[in-house]
């Protein structure tokens, strides 16, 4: 063996191995085809490059995940207000001449429960191990065949080093990018990697391909990751590990960084918003406290202070938004689409750019004909996927009589005997092929006109094949023709003594054309003109223009059995019989899903390996693309840098014949266009892309364990218009979430003015402790936000732009409502304070109107939750069984109050007083004030929407 591999040729990794002839690659890599590298050899290069296997990068660990939900601002506010309190409560019991009543440290333990829990609920969010890398390395870890020291043996995947020699044959599994070296018939099955579904055949090229040959027309590469369906080969490894177009994807999946989602960013904003106005607002009330009655008051007015910032942090919305994303969730699985992080739920709502890939997700992954061309006729198919179940139309439309066409008979014929696939059917269950997916849709098309694949191999039965071939790009088979109809005019059309046998021949239309002089018209077979072959040409140029892949058919009756040793002698003076067109045809569900997202301002882009012409074709059909719009292929955009693709962006809707890199660039340039993303994809190439988009969705039955890993959400059905399904769920549950934020702040800004108010006004204790303030914020609130959680969505919420996902949580007036209900809930309640405090101090129960001003601030809140549901319409319009729970959740938090108060253990617990009917109804009365006035607001709103109408 001749090795000039040497030092200077380590980094051969990085090397464009598609541009060498194989030649050049065996001497660079200091290897031979024959003999293979020896055990020393293997060993210098497995310590130079390091064993084949994709490697991965640590992530967070369970421990950092958990201590980063204490990070939140708002946990670590309620963390120091116990610790405070828990001082406090120490103080106390030193100063305290007898035992105190009740549970010690009541509100330090029931502030870290809630503590906890709330980083309990985060970390469960979050702890999903990230398991991408892992399935990729499933993709790269079988064993191998290869020649080492002039032997053959199998050897373990991640000992493969540049250099080796392997050998493949159908069902193997490649685990290392490689050269051709030699095949014979090889077809790779590339799906995994490009996410096109049609098998590629490789072969060795000389001199080798251009340099920025897109990675799908790699004809002379295979890759790690993908299959050999058909053949064998002989192949050079060139890079293993990290270095492969599969470890490439992996290093960009490590490389993505998962930014917080809207929701996410929204919620800490809240809490920035709300911890740094408790502190200036806590900051204030201890400065005019200390300043109207000096610092022996400091104590009281810490008290206070902890109140507050206890009510402003709203305990129980972490618990609502995670049970609201939940049974967003489930409602999502009912529609197909299977939810794998819960923040995703809400997120889809923000959604305006939709990137889908093209084979599996717009279209069925399955080759269907659509058109078949004679001399003379044209016609189109119907029907759907490989079932044989269709229609053949004039171009009028009209379906047509099989048996007035027997040229067109013939072809049909030649679909269903010069084919190596199968048609399967089990029971009732869908068609499926076993082999090619071509040669599937050339049987589902034979099986239209009934002729059955099974039923003439009887009548017709082959007795020699001419395989395909790269070179010859076309396919022959021979078959013994028995009693056919028309073969004794065939034999004197021809000057034979008789038709014993046939030959059929399949391929590229202009090679096919190029070995035939007659043509079939009727049962006549004439010469076929030059005019002719030019229209024949001309018709297969329109077709591939509409997208269609084309395929060409001819015939030779035959005396005997030919010699097979050269197929260009016997392929020749062939009839030609006509063209077939096939496509993978568009789901027939995503047109008007298309055109829903549309309407919902939601633009919906095609990213597709495939090539440009069959992108636009599918993307026509599909009203994806439109007059102006732009198609970008994979070699354009490589030519572009970064800033350029952005500048771009906006006027392309479908880019072809993209590679993996380019997937993710495209998401990247669409979100620095301050566009949110959702990617769609099913192909381990497109899982970089799928964690980098805002959403990731991948598909649940093509799907590879990869993409699935990298994604936020799964379509159970792969079905496009699911994500239409998802999408108006995520718009219902980020209205939700509006709806009971709205709710939730607007009676804890009350909470915490009127406990402000409280020392301002010379009320000497404070109206609520912590644990009342905690009953009301986790089960007084909680449970009627619940119940908000699943409000049934707006008959318009599809029929309106998304709203920006950058949009703070208080956009759209919900701050300044937040605001007001706030500043009416503390006028209601600090009106009943002090009101309640003079008549306490005269009938001699001094604490009884702390337990009027829970009840009423409690009380009211349920006021508040009916009212809430609308801007617009009042109660009284609304159908109140629209949302029962709302209903039940009112009743039983309402009872649970009442509880607090007429139960004797509850009272001691939570330091609350028995109040008389007279002032429970005065809590009833003042509570209704809260109803009422949310209920003139809309009639305000309504009147100033008419006369803004109006001018």
């Amino acid at each position: 063996m001749t090795t000039s591999y040497s030092s200077h040729c380590l980094p051969a990794q990085q090397q464009s191995w598609h541009t060498y002839p194989v030649e050049k690659t065996l001497e660079i890599l200091g290897s031979d085809a024959q003999q293979g590298l020896t055990t020393d050899e293997v060993e210098q290069r497995l310590k130079h490059y390091g064993i084949n296997e994709i490697q991965e990068t640590a992530g967070r660990s369970n421990w950092e995940i958990l201590l980063d939900q204490f990070k939140n601002i708002m946990l670590l506010m309620l963390i120091a207000v116990a610790i405070v309190s828990g001082i406090l409560d120490v103080v106390e019991l030193q100063n305290a001449a007898a035992p105190k009543e009740g549970v010690p440290f009541k509100d330090t333990i029931a502030i870290l429960l809630i503590v906890i829990l709330n980083g309990v609920l985060g970390y469960l969010q979050e702890s999903r191990a990230e398991k991408a890398l892992a399935a990729l390395k499933r993709l790269s870890s079988p064993k191998v065949q290869v020649i080492r020291d002039g032997h053959r043996i199998e050897v373990d995947a991640p000992t493969l080093v540049p250099g080796d020699i392997m050998l493949l044959e159908a069902g193997a599994q490649l685990c290392a990018d490689g050269q051709v070296i030699e095949a014979s018939n090889l077809q790779v099955r590339e799906s995994a990697l490009t996410g096109e579904a049609q098998a590629v055949h490789k072969h060795k090229i000389n001199p080798g391909l251009a340099e920025d040959t897109p990675l799908g027309d790699r004809r002379n590469m295979v890759f790690t990751g993908t299959e050999v369906i058909q053949g064998r080969a002989k192949v050079i490894v060139t890079r293993t590990g990290m270095a492969t177009e599969l470890g490439k994807i992996a290093q960009m999946l490590q490389l993505v960084e998962t930014e917080a989602t809207p929701l996410q960013q929204r919620m800490g904003q809240l809490g920035n918003v709300l911890v740094s106005g408790s502190l200036m607002l806590v900051a204030l009330v201890i400065a005019i406290g200390v300043i109207q009655a000096g610092w022996g008051q400091l104590q009281k007015l810490v008290e206070v202070s902890l109140s507050m910032a206890v009510a402003v942090v709203p305990e129980g919305l972490p618990a609502v938004i995670t049970v609201t994303l939940a049974l967003g969730t489930q409602r999502m699985v009912r529609r197909n689409a299977l939810i794998r992080k819960l923040p995703a739920v809400e997120t889809l709502g923000s959604v305006n750019v939709i990137c889908s890939d093209k084979t599996g997700t717009l279209t069925q992954n399955k080759m269907v004909v659509r058109e078949v061309e004679i001399l003379g006729s044209g016609f189109q198919v119907t029907g759907e996927g490989y079932a044989p179940i269709g229609e053949f139309l004039d171009t009028d439309g009209r379906a047509i009589a099989i048996e007035n066409y027997p040229e067109l008979q013939v072809l049909l014929m030649a679909c269903a005997l010069c084919n190596d696939a199968q048609l399967t059917q089990q029971g009732q269950e869908e068609w499926k092929i076993v082999g090619d997916p071509t040669e599937g849709a050339l049987l589902a098309l034979a099986g239209k006109a009934g002729f059955q694949q099974q039923a003439l191999s009887h009548h017709f039965k082959r007795v020699e094949e001419i395989p395909f071939s790269s070179e010859r790009k076309r396919m022959s088979v021979i078959c013994w023709s028995g009693n056919w109809a028309i073969g004794d005019r065939l034999a004197e059309s021809l000057s034979l003594k008789a038709v014993s046998y046939l030959m059929f021949t399949k391929g590229s239309p202009e090679l096919v054309l190029d070995h035939c002089q007659f043509y079939q018209l009727g049962d006549r077979i004439l010469s076929l003109t030059h005019e002719q072959r030019q229209q024949i040409l001309q018709m297969n140029n329109d077709m591939a223009g509409r997208g269609l892949r084309v395929l060409g058919f001819a015939y030779k009756p035959l005396e005997a059995i030919p010699e097979v040793d050269s197929a260009e002698t016997i392929e020749q003076n062939l009839i030609w019989l006509g063209l077939v067109g096939m496509l993978d045809a568009p789901r027939p569900e995503v047109k008007e899903a298309v055109a829903k997202c549309r309407e919902a301002g939601i633009r919906t882009i095609m990213i597709t390996g495939d090539h440009q012409l069959t992108a636009q074709a599918i993307g026509k059909q599909l009203g994806i693309i439109q007059e102006g719009d732009r198609i970008l292929t994979g070699r354009e955009l490589e030519k572009l840098s970064q800033s350029q693709l952005e500048e771009e962006v906006d006027r392309v809707r479908i880019y072809a014949r993209v590679a993996p890199e380019h997937k993710l660039r495209i998401v990247q340039a669409l979100q620095k266009r301050g566009k949110f993303v959702a990617m769609t994809g099913d192909g381990v190439n497109d899982a970089p892309a799928l964690k980098q988009a805002d959403i990731g969705i991948a598909m649940g039955i093509t799907g590879t364990d990869v993409s699935k890993e990298a994604s936020d959400m799964v379509l159970l059905d792969d079905n496009f218009a699911t994500i239409v399904a998802a999408t108006e769920e995520g718009r219902v549950v980020y209205n939700n979430i509006r709806l009971f934020v709205k709710y939730i702040l607007g009676s804890n800004i009350g909470e915490v003015i009127t406990i402000a108010a409280a020392p301002l006004l010379g009320v000497p204790d404070v109206p609520l402790t912590p644990l009342q303030i905690l009953w009301m914020n986790l089960v007084t609130d909680g449970l009627p936000a619940l119940a908000l959680a699943v409000e049934p969505a707006d008959p318009n919420i599809m029929r309106r732009l998304p709203f920006s996902p950058k949009e703070s949580i208080f956009a759209r007036g919900l701050g300044s409502y937040i605001i007001r209900i706030g500043l009416i809930f503390s006028i209601i309640s600090i009106s009943l304070m002090i009101w309640s405090f003079t008549q306490a101090r005269q009938v001699g129960n001094p604490d009884s109107w702390k337990t009027m001003v829970f009840t009423t601030l409690c009380l009211a809140q349920m006021g508040h939750a009916i009212a809430v549901r609308s801007s617009t319409r009042l109660t009284i319009e609304m159908n109140p069984l629209s949302n029962p729970y709302l209903l039940a959740a009112v009743a039983i938090t309402t009872i649970f109050q009442l509880m607090l108060i007429y139960v004797e253990p509850l009272r001691r617990f939570f330091g609350t007083q028995f109040l008389t009917m007279e002032q429970l109804l005065i809590c009833i009365g003042f509570s209704t004030l809260m109803f009422v006035w949310v209920e003139l607001e809309k009639l305000l709103i309504r009147w100033f929407l008419s006369r803004k109408r109006a001018s």
